[in-house]
């Protein structure tokens, strides 16, 4: 029963995982999510079903359009493969099978997934994913057992405020933005749905990673201190290892100072 039941949840994070690759792929070019059908970029010619199945399409295909042989973005078998990595952590760490929380684990996940990507590719957050993920957090939080409305409100006014704070003391510094305010909505949109603790360790594990890739940037790619960070990639990473691992990581914290 146990293999039957990890069988499905990667099954449904490479289903889903192929829909979060058309967001990613049409949601900044403004296109629709629902139509026209997949089409290869380069031809144009519709993609069949049979060459749409998630991550084994691409392995049969080696990578490659059937009709033009244009070579297909590794991105898409990446996103896919992803997604129900992500589906399955959430699986293990909740210890129940398709209950509410892992659900909505899972389309907060889905969520930094997308703005993750597309942060990474455009240099945009949406607003059509932050918002209406912010709203969903507030409105399940007094449903859940790790979390109540209070703490979701404060966890939202902590990671959105902090941002907006440092966005708004480089505008006045700089004169220029240093940060989007797309990540302070990610942020936002965290902290809604992780509470405080678990927001503060988002923030402090995406600064600390993203100064470190910036800094080999600057050494390797003779980058400068003006390249701009796709810092809600960052900050998509740290989110779901804080949803996972987070809760463990600041209770061991606290023990050390008993």
């Amino acid at each position: 029963m146990e293999t039957l039941r990890t069988i499905l949840v990667v099954v449904l994070g490479l289903v889903w995982g192929s829909f979060l690759n058309v967001v990613i792929y049409r949601l900044p070019r403004d296109l629709s999510l629902i139509k026209p059908p997949s089409s290869c970029p380069r031809c144009g010619r519709r993609i069949k079903w049979y060459d749409n199945i998630p991550l084994l399409s691409y392995l049969i295909l080696g990578g490659k359009c059937r009709f033009c042989r244009e070579k297909i973005p590794a991105v898409y078998p990446l996103v896919e493969a992803l997604t129900a990595v992500c589906f399955l952590i959430i699986y293990f760490n909740n210890l129940s099978f398709f209950d509410l929380q892992f659900f909505a684990d899972c389309l907060f996940s889905s969520s930094l997934i997308v703005l993750g990507f597309i942060d990474y590719f455009h240099q945009i957050i949406p607003d059509h994913i932050t918002l209406p993920v912010i709203v969903l957090s507030l409105v399940y939080a007094p449903f859940r057992y790790d979390l109540n409305l209070r703490q979701a409100l404060i966890g939202a006014a902590v990671g959105g405020g902090f941002l907006l704070l440092v966005y708004l003391v480089y505008l006045l510094w700089r004169k220029k933005q240093g940060l989007g305010m797309g990540d302070v909505m990610m942020m936002l949109m965290v902290g809604a749905y992780l509470g405080l603790g678990r927001t503060i360790l988002t923030l402090i594990l995406a600064s600390v990673v993203g100064a470190i890739f910036g800094l080999l940037l600057i050494k390797f790619k003779k980058k400068d201190l003006q390249y701009s960070l796709p810092f809600g990639t960052f900050i998509a990473a740290a989110a779901f290892v804080c949803l996972i691992w987070g809760q463990p990581v600041i209770t061991w914290y606290f023990s050390l100072f008993r």
